[in-house]
């Protein structure tokens, strides 16, 4: 089984192998350059030689970045263009790390949707695809605190419309409890798995992250919690763990930690003692 955890980059992409192996993981999501501003993803060849041996030799796969927080796809101004540009220089420099692609958080319409910043969102995804590579996935995260991407229905108009077989995506347990989808049953994840289906969502799975929520269900708020420190039922980890058609996705934690350092071994231990429940 894929468990990992989002791990921080200072002193190096390599440093963030070295902290993921040390909780106990097996795959990890980092981000490309410091999410303070726009830093755009530099390629250095030491660098990726340095990581690339690494991960091999301590057999962490999958990787993942994740985009800045700054990204909004839908704006048409300043912070579009930036947003382009970072993500065409993530995508970019991702295959050459042997990183399968970046998660993103598309953004938000900054008020009400209309068809012009739908459009703008659209074209800005179909021209960052344009200009990366191939083998470099666009992975849409869902959102939750009235960003782009609430509903399995927003979702997936948004993958028919930009029509791209690189285009995946990336589910958040407390952003899907937030926005009221839960499944503390085999029954109840059936029925989230057969929407999914429906949508033509399902098969565009790539990876889940893992974490609980500080908000009530249907909240609309997006704040992560420690594995059972939150509101959600603890059996819904158990049975996406555990379920036939999710259980070998990567599953990885962005949790504050029980001693508020961030991801934690404590959190990836409580999750593998769920694994085969």
């Amino acid at each position: 089984m894929k468990l990992g955890a989002h791990q921080s980059i200072s002193g190096g992409y390599s440093e963030a192998l070295k902290r993921i192996r040390n909780i106990g993981g097996n795959c990890l999501q980092i981000f490309s350059s410091s999410p303070r501003g726009w830093n755009f993803a530099k390629e250095n060849k030491q660098e990726i030689f340095q990581f690339l041996n690494l991960k091999s030799q301590l057999n962490i796969d999958p990787i993942y970045f994740h985009a800045t927080y700054l990204i909004n796809l839908a704006d048409d101004s300043r912070i579009g263009h930036m947003s382009k540009l970072s993500l065409i220089a993530e995508l970019n420099l991702a295959p050459k790390l042997g990183i399968k692609g970046s998660i993103i958080h598309l953004g938000s319409y900054k008020g009400k949707p209309s068809p012009q910043k739908y459009k703008t969102l659209i074209s800005q995804i179909k021209e960052i695809l344009e200009k990366t590579p191939e083998e470099s996935l666009f992975i849409i995260e869902n959102a939750g605190n009235r960003k782009i991407g609430q509903t399995l229905e927003e979702i997936s108009q948004i993958v028919k419309d930009v029509d791209d077989k690189r285009v995946r995506l990336c589910f958040d347990t407390c952003h899907l409890f937030s926005n009221g989808y839960k499944f503390n049953t085999t029954k109840e994840l059936d029925i989230f798995l057969d929407k999914l289906d429906q949508l033509g969502l399902l098969q565009l799975i790539e990876v889940f992250h893992v974490n609980d929520s500080r908000d009530e269900f249907n909240s609309g708020h997006d704040r992560h919690d420690n594995i059972g420190q939150g509101k959600m039922n603890i059996d819904e980890f158990k049975t996406l763990l555990n379920h036939p058609l999710t259980k070998n996705f990567p599953f990885i934690i962005e949790t504050p930690g029980f001693e508020k350092k961030g991801p934690d071994k404590k959190n990836l231990d409580i999750l593998k003692s769920f694994v085969g429940i």
